[in-house]
């Protein structure tokens, strides 16, 4: 049993303003009009011999996940939550231990899924060849064949001689290097860039992580063992896994078994880790070197990335720069400086500011929703309900609700009262009064809401029940 094991954990900081902890890029479309989560599933699914993958993600993500399966008409093994973030080591352990109940034969396929890859041929050639040398026990990883001395990567050197399926021994993992020694390695011929994909048997990596890290081993398999199914997801135990130490795959495993071995990939591979990796990525030719996207005008631009996500940008006399709008942030950076993108979002969590977390358009499992204006004492907010999907039945202390539908038909539960409205239809929902938004349709239900009240906190609510399993969001 080939099971494909997508690692969806990460929060992507590096590409703020567009990507934050609440929407980060695995999930959004950066180069593609799928997103790069769904680019992955589909380029999982062409694995000759591979059933369905296991997700395993953060559970605030949880309803992205799902619905962005669903868009591709795709299905899983299941959705695993990670009740806090512990690094590669521990969700792949926990991973492995789920596909051994499935199958005590069972090979994994790990990949990120954050990275771009151009050539899926090339790629489900490198990841037959892999597949070819788990039988004995090796631990396979994938190296990227280096086409410029990237400093910004960690390599693998392999050994000289090569087995039989083409793989080589590793001779050892190395940190981010500097130009110089980045140089060096793409001239010897000998280093490849850590692609932090995996395939090896399941019972395998967990033999290596009792060896070298039983302490992570003890605390997944509890968190496994207690695990608890809740609709497609799979909780883990959060005492359990909160215990667990975090630690990468690489640094609990693969630099240390002597199992390791690696298969060179030449497959357009990126981790699109920063807005010059996306530029490099997206760019075609015949324009200057530029990345246009979204409604922007240039004069005098090359060598840039100008992206548009809500208002028009004019660029001019521009060269070797990033430009991202978003509707409430706007990026300009030198394109030698975008690693420091990271740091201007530690700046704002420790301010406490939100535009680290969430967009101005907060997305939801019933849809999505995006304040228009806000003031004291109201705030206005446009409202998109998928769909046959349903709000919870709530209430609020501190605010009264005007509904206008502007598309669609919304059947909305008014205390004991049940009403059906359509477009240019309106309702009230005064303060104190149970109520409830659901989208009966076949389109998707836009409203408009305004909220009037001494407090408009998204923390007002009180749930009285929920399809979707939360207590409070």
């Amino acid at each position: 049993m080939i099971i494909p094991v997508i690692l969806s954990g990460g929060s992507g900081t590096r590409l703020w303003p567009l990507s934050r902890s609440a929407y980060p890029k695995q999930f959004i479309p950066l180069n593609d009009e799928k997103s790069l989560f769904q680019q992955t599933l589909e380029r999982m699914s062409g694995i000759s011999g591979a059933g369905d993958a296991l997700i395993v993600c953060n559970e605030e993500h949880r309803f992205m996940v799902a619905e962005q399966m669903r868009q591709l008409d795709i299905t899983s093994l299941g959705i695993m939550l990670e009740p806090i973030g512990r690094n590669t080591a521990p969700a792949i352990a926990c991973a492995a231990l789920y596909a051994l109940s499935k199958d005590k034969d069972a090979v994994l396929v790990v990949t990120p899924s954050d990275h771009v890859i151009r050539d899926n041929r090339q790629f489900v050639a490198a990841m037959s060849q892999g597949l070819e040398s788990v039988d004995d026990g090796s631990l396979v990883t994938f190296g990227i064949v280096p086409d410029k001395p990237e400093t910004g990567y960690g390599y693998i050197r392999k050994q000289d001689t090569s087995l039989s399926s083409g793989a080589f021994p590793v001779a050892e993992f190395v940190e981010k290097p500097d130009l110089e020694t980045a140089k060096g390695y793409l001239a010897s011929g000998d280093f490849y860039w850590n692609s932090g994909m995996f395939v090896f048997r399941a019972d395998a990596y967990l033999q290596e992580l009792e060896q070298f890290h039983p302490d992570i081993l003890q605390a997944t398999t509890r968190a496994c063992e207690l695990i608890k199914t809740d609709l497609d997801f799979l909780r883990l135990d959060k005492e359990a896994f909160n215990a667990c130490p975090a630690e990468s795959i690489d640094y609990a495993v693969m630099e240390k078994t002597a199992k390791s071995v690696v298969v060179p990939m030449d497959a357009g591979w990126s981790d699109v880790g920063s807005w010059s990796a996306l530029a490099d990525v997206s760019v075609e030719e015949g324009n200057n070197g530029n990345v246009l996207q979204g409604d922007v005008l240039i004069k005098g631009v090359s060598n840039s990335y100008l992206r548009s996500e809500n208002r028009m940008i004019a660029g001019i006399g521009l060269d070797n720069v990033i430009v991202v709008e978003t509707a409430d942030a706007v990026l300009v950076a030198d394109k030698s400086h975008v690693q420091d993108v990271k740091g201007i979002v530690e700046e704002l969590k420790a301010s406490g500011r939100c535009e680290y977390i969430s967009h101005v358009r907060v997305y939801r499992p019933w849809g999505n929703y995006e304040t228009v204006d806000e003031c004291d004492r109201f705030k206005v907010k446009r409202i998109v309900v998928n769909p046959g999907a349903s709000l919870s039945l709530q209430q609020h202390h501190h605010r009264a609700e005007h509904w206008v539908v502007v598309k669609g038909t919304a059947q909305i539960t008014k205390g004991e009262k049940e009403i059906l409205l359509t477009e240019d239809q309106s309702v009230y929902i005064p303060l104190g009064t149970k109520h409830r938004l659901t989208n009966p349709g076949l389109i998707p239900l836009e409203i408009v809401e305004v909220q009037t009240g001494s407090y408009l906190g998204e923390d007002d609510i009180v749930r009285f029940s929920d399809e979707y399993g939360r207590d409070n969001c």
